[in-house]
């Protein structure tokens, strides 16, 4: 094993503190690993461009540089990660990136303007960073060469077009003294009509032939279960003449809660194709999709049990008996985070429930048809849980916190909406006075969420971002205060309906008035939650 390590996603609004990452260097370094990647799409400082990464919260050059030198003094090499093709939405925000923008989040490629402004972030990076590599990213770019760079050239082949552009993206590392390594799903996606994994990928000698060697490939999975499927992709992976990576993933990206169980039940059998087949460089990605509400310390158990069970470890009880004495927190009290996603017989927890019922309109009730019965009690147990747990922990009490105070928002607010509709078919106006009443204790709690996550937060983040944050859980506040008011009104028969309640329930995944009871819908993204209409 060369490296084994870890990859912090600091582009979706979260920007650790400085002090916050050489931290979190420090404890994953008391694991065993080695290794550490910064995710900045555009969260960094490039010397020439003051529009990119603004008021986002970037790193400055002398930010990353300390970070840097307190991670090597520590054994800990710090690789730059970041995007030289997709994933770069946010400058597009900018007029001045305008004429850089194939379509979507994608660069124009074959431009002369973007490969300036490549060269720039090279420029910049190779100031801070001492490492030989950097990851260049280049995922998903699925509509490659088919807006701007359509009109330009008319159509090209578009693998022909990722290699192209490669290339010079190679030169640009070379010419800073970088080795790069990308993400290797585009070359399986361009042969294989959009699919990536499979226990049978075909990868055709002309891809592989043309793949230049001098960038190494990083076979991403963070969905698998079955070590066969690794396997599989391994050996594909190594039909290629390129130092081959893996990554793997620790769920930090659907919402408040992480998904510890997730990790462990999809890298165990990763951890073991990859020993097996000889993979000498590995880390987990934390992603923080749509927000990054979750903590990255959240998953720390996952972290510590992944390594171990690298290193040739399955007892889980010695493996938790560890992580105790080397972090002084609790293993199963830490693991208990996930709960929020445990509810009503979802016993996997592998969907973020909480945060989609958190964001369902009390009102609309578009994610109703997944109400189960007796979760609602099931949070309050959640929510007493982790406020214990609160209590016992060392150095993690703030984000129980937040999680328990989740539990107690959703233990009112979960099955609300099917409630109210209730009531107002069954012309109870007493129990919809009732409702009423809660809507302000939900407020209430709402607030206190609030203030735990802000704390939570500022005490891990730069502020950038949170305004993020504010408009989402400040106009859910609001909502419930319309809803209110609205109640009220219909009550003291100002108004003499309620339409948006007149509106029969439909099943989220297509079965209409069958409701498909196997399956919980659950979103990760604020936007297609919160309602159906515009935003």
């Amino acid at each position: 094993m060369k490296r084994f390590g870890v990859m912090l996603d600091m582009s979706r609004n979260a920007v650790m503190k400085p002090d916050e990452v050489k931290n979190f260097a420090k404890i994953i370094k008391s694991f065993g690993y080695n290794m550490l990647q910064l995710y900045t799409e555009d969260t960094y400082e490039v010397e020439g461009e003051p529009y990119f990464g603004h008021l986002r919260g970037r790193y400055t050059e002398q930010e990353l540089t300390d970070i840097v030198d307190y991670c090597e003094s520590i054994g800990v090499e710090v690789i730059p990660c970041i995007q030289t093709l997709a994933h770069l939405n946010q400058i597009f925000a900018w007029p001045v990136y305008k004429n850089y923008n194939d379509t979507a989040d994608i660069l124009l490629a074959d431009d002369e303007n973007t490969y300036k402004l490549i060269e720039n972030m090279f420029i910049s990076l190779r100031r801070s960073f001492k490492s030989e590599y950097i990851h260049i990213g280049m995922d998903e770019a699925h509509m490659l060469g088919l807006g701007k760079y359509l009109d330009k050239h008319g159509y090209k082949n578009r693998f022909e077009i990722l290699s192209k552009h490669l290339e010079k993206v190679i030169e640009i590392s070379k010419k800073y003294g970088f080795k790069p390594i990308m993400w290797s799903d585009m070359f399986f996606r361009l042969g294989n009509g959009g699919k990536y994994a499979s226990k049978t990928p075909t990868i055709s000698q002309e891809v592989v032939d043309l793949t230049p060697t001098e960038v190494g490939l990083v076979y991403w999975d963070y969905y698998s279960y079955d070590k066969e499927l690794y396997d599989a992709m391994f050996a594909a992976h190594k039909k290629f003449n390129n130092e081959i990576w893996f990554a793997g993933g620790a769920w930090t990206w659907e919402g408040f809660a992480p998904g510890n169980k997730k990790t462990l039940d999809t890298m165990i059998p990763a951890m073991r194709s990859a020993k097996e087949q000889g993979i000498e460089n590995i880390f987990m990605t934390m992603w923080g999709d749509n927000g990054k509400e979750c903590s990255f310390y959240s998953v720390l158990p996952s972290l510590f049990a992944i390594k171990k069970i690298y290193d040739g470890e399955s007892d889980m009880d010695k493996i938790k008996a560890e992580f105790n004495r080397t972090t002084g927190e609790d293993f199963d009290a830490m693991f208990a985070l996930d709960i929020p996603n445990f509810v009503g017989g979802n016993t996997d927890g592998h969907k973020p429930v909480a945060k989609t019922m958190l964001y369902n309109d009390p009102f609309l009730g578009v994610f109703d048809s997944g109400v189960r019965e007796g979760a609602s009690k099931e949070y309050e147990s959640h929510a007493r849980l982790l406020s214990k747990y609160a209590l016992e922990s060392k150095n993690y009490g703030y984000i129980f916190e937040v999680n328990a105070e989740l539990c107690n928002v959703l233990s009112l607010k979960y099955d609300f909406g099917t409630r109210i509709r209730a009531a107002y078919k069954e012309n109870d106006n007493a129990a919809l006075s009732s409702l009423a009443h809660e809507c302000l204790e939900i407020i209430l709690r709402l607030e206190s969420l609030h203030e735990k996550f802000s704390y939570l937060w500022h005490k891990e983040n730069k502020p950038h971002g949170f305004e993020v944050q504010d408009q989402r859980l400040g106009g859910l506040i609001m909502r419930m205060t319309s809803c209110h008011k609205r109640l009220l009104a219909y009550l003291d028969g100002s108004i003499d309906s309620l339409p948006e309640l007149e509106e029969e329930t439909l099943d989220w995944f297509g079965g209409e008035n069958n409701f498909d009871t196997d399956n919980y819908p659950a979103k990760n993204s604020w936007r297609t939650i919160v309602s159906p209409s515009v935003i």
